[in-house]
């Protein structure tokens, strides 16, 4: 790891003359037998706001410090040896200073970490100070400096240091390092060990440390990291503050119907409070979400009343009806507490923002519909905003409000047969071309360009030739009736991952052994081909055995039924602990040689499975490296076989365009995943499960969509 370190020499010449040459001088060896750094280091800063005002604007001034620290340090000879106590200093424009450097440094007080013997506090740490005041921040120069000399102490220096990053204040009355105390831990982003996160925000970091402070008796409670970073943790850490500041005991971290309740009851905006706790909490929830509010959480002044109203006008909400205003705070409270945001954010869509602002302006505060709560205005169609469209939806169809739910049940269903299926106009078209642009782009046909849908359409009840262009082109790349339309059909389609589960589908997959009989049955009940698996992870003598996997000659049964086969391969795919990249590479070669095994010709596609709702951040962290080992291991043997990818509408379409697979086949029956909602049908879909049908008695299948000109299967086996 390149770093470099500015020597003694640099600092050395701003220190009185009569010291000069000791100050410029290598730094003198340990006496002390126990110096080793195994347990890490201490972060410091420079304490207290300086009077005389140095801010380190210039590389001198940073110089200038340290000779001011070698001086003081050096008059105190029994605390530090006659010389500076820090190991090595940082300044705000990223430059490192050599203090006592690999040797022992006295600046970390006397005493054990965690009463360790062997983790002496001056004798088994690094001590690093940053060149800042306790008035001054982090600059990102400053940190990944940090970063840097953390991982050379770590890995390239003569004395290693251990993997512990302490602040000076840990089990030690002092407010030593300031603002560098959220970064002076395990994980942050001075730690080479974990991902670069950049600079975090001191007001959170305020927010997370009196909210810890002020509640960590209350029943129930559970601590937030003091790190400076938004996250779930922090805003029900507050959530859990605004409980029990309303009598609710013990504190869980949901904000549920009671918290919404009691919130409600109080009805009291936060200009209107006088119990200072919930106005900190309110300038805390603020600062979370990332609007400037007071910089003293006790006071609600201008800013936090700005900050509020913005917040309001970002939800799609007016905050100059007072009447309003109080009636929608327990929303808007429970919006804040939660990690929603409500400003269009980095690659956010202006007209989902729009959509998303119309459903809370119009269905949460026009209508009230009871189980609806604001939906974020961020320019993404999540979960939480399919659950919000899905109400809206209900109510324009006619269903009572205390029976508007957001689910898809039958009831809906019934809707939009009916008058979802006539001409619509108004606020229900609004909803089903709304649909048709979050489901947009769609293949307009092969060789030719994605047709995306025109935002102009949403606002109008004309047929326009745009909407219908797109309407046909969704319906074909659906593999539905082409009808132009807002049949029930395409409303399915547009709304859940199954789409209508009614429809007919050429292709199935199942655990189930084909015999010669069953394959008949398979026939003549429409089916053109079945998936089968390659492979089963168990041995037949374990009692989760699923005797899953496809027998010997049985893929030449399927075929002498007069149906093609595709090959899923599934070890424990359920658990998230399967995806690692090493498992994908050995499942990868797994595939293959079963593969050939049965005699499967070349260029056959292998759907490796994902069978459970993985988030974008597991996809990431584990999915991504799995299937990457898969493409790894089947590169190796040759590319005899391609791979595709079972799993959400997400983990399908990300899975494709990042690491590669060939085809998708999508698990749309699981329309609750949230994979599923709010994620259009992958573009290289080509087979898409739609219902579980108990085919025959203890014979059931997953009834799947075959798209036609997509993956052709398996239709006819290699010599061995």
């Amino acid at each position: 790891m390149s770093v470099t370190i500015h020597r003694r020499a640099t600092w050395a010449p701003y220190v009185a003359e009569e010291h000069r040459e000791h100050a410029a001088a290598n730094p003198q060896r340990s006496a002390n037998p126990n110096w080793n750094p195994i347990g890490g280091v201490f972060i410091h800063h420079r304490g207290g706001s300086n009077p005389l005002g140095n801010d380190y604007e210039t590389g001198i001034a940073c110089r200038q410090d340290i000779a001011d620290i070698y001086e003081s340090h050096r008059g105190n000879d029994q605390d530090f040896d006659g010389d500076i106590g820090y190991n090595f200093l940082v300044c705000r424009h990223g430059n490192i200073y050599e203090g006592r450097g690999y040797e022992r440094g006295e600046a970390n007080v006397a005493g054990y970490v965690d009463e360790d013997p062997d983790l002496g506090r001056n004798a088994a740490f690094y001590s690093i100070c940053a060149l800042m005041r306790s008035n001054h921040t982090a600059t990102e120069d400053m940190l990944r400096a940090y970063r840097e000399l953390i991982g050379h102490l770590r890995e390239e220096a003569p004395m290693r240091a251990g993997n512990r990053i302490l602040p000076h204040s840990y089990q030690f009355d002092t407010d030593c390092p300031g603002n560098l105390t959220m970064y002076a831990q395990k994980g942050s982003t001075i730690d080479p060990a974990a991902p670069w996160t950049g600079i975090a925000d001191i007001y959170v970091f305020e927010a997370q440390k009196w909210v810890n402070a002020a509640y960590q008796g209350a029943p129930g409670y559970k601590r937030c990291p003091e790190d400076g970073r938004t996250g779930w943790s922090t805003v029900l850490s507050l959530t859990q503050g605004l409980q029990h500041e309303h009598g609710i005991s013990p504190t869980v971290q949901n904000f549920g119907p009671g918290t919404f309740d009691a919130v409600k009851r109080r009805d009291t905006l936060p200009n209107e409070e006088y119990k200072l706790n919930l106005i900190r909490i309110y300038n805390a929830a603020l600062w979370c979400k990332g609007y400037w509010t007071s910089t003293a959480l006790a006071y609600w002044d201008s800013d936090s009343e700005d900050a509020l109203r913005t917040l309001y006008s970002h939800a799609g909400l007016s905050s100059s009806d007072a009447s309003l205003r109080h009636k929608m705070w327990p929303h808007v409270a429970r919006a804040l507490l939660r990690m929603d945001q409500f400003r269009l954010v980095a690659q956010g869509d202006g007209n989902i923002r729009r959509l998303q602002q119309r459903l809370n302006s119009r269905y949460v505060a026009g209508i009230g519909i009871p189980a609806m709560g604001l939906v974020p205005c961020d320019g993404y169609y999540s979960r939480d905003v399919q659950q919000g469209f899905m109400m809206a939806l209900q109510y324009e169809l006619g269903i009572p409000l205390d029976s508007v739910n957001g689910y898809f049940g039958p009831g809906t269903q019934a809707g939009l047969r009916g008058r979802g299926s006539g001409r619509i106009t108004g606020d229900l078209c609004r909803l089903f071309r709304s649909a048709c642009y979050v489901n947009s782009p769609v293949p307009a046909g092969t060789g030719q360009a994605s047709v995306a849908y025109n935002p102009a359409d949403i606002d109008t009840d004309a047929e326009t030739s745009t909407h219908v262009q797109w309407l046909t082109a969704f319906q074909r790349f659906s593999q539905i009736p082409v009808t132009g339309t807002n049949d029930y059909t395409t409303w399915a389609q547009l709304l859940v991952s199954s789409g209508d589960t009614d429809r007919p589908a050429s292709g199935c997959d199942c655990i189930t052994e084909i015999t010669a009989d069953r394959g008949r049955q398979l026939r003549d009940a429409g089916y053109q081909i079945v998936g089968r698996y390659l492979d089963e992870h168990l041995p037949p003598d374990d009692p989760y055995y699923l005797g899953k996997a496809l027998k010997p000659g049985e893929a030449q049964t399927i075929l002498d039924a007069g149906l093609k086969f595709f090959p899923i391969f599934q070890y424990n795919g359920t658990q998230l602990g399967n995806f690692t990249y090493p498992k994908g590479y050995d499942q990868g070669r797994a595939a293959h040689h079963k593969a050939v095994e049965h005699r499967i010709p070349p260029s056959t596609c292998i759907y490796f499975a994902v069978d459970y709702d993985a988030m974008d951040i597991e996809i990431d962290s584990n999915i991504k490296p799995y299937f990457q080992g898969v493409k790894d291991a089947l590169a190796e043997l040759g590319n005899r076989y391609g791979f595709g990818v079972y799993g959400s509408r997400n983990v399908c379409s990300r899975v494709s365009h990042e690491v590669g697979a060939r085809w998708s086949l999508v698990s749309g029956m699981s329309w609750g995943f949230s994979g599923n909602l709010g994620f259009p049908l992958p573009q290289n879909w080509s087979f898409n499960q739609v219902r579980e049908d108990k085919f025959r008695p203890g014979w059931d299948l997953d009834h799947d969509v075959w798209r036609q000109g997509a993956d052709p299967g398996v239709s006819t086996l290699v010599s061995s």
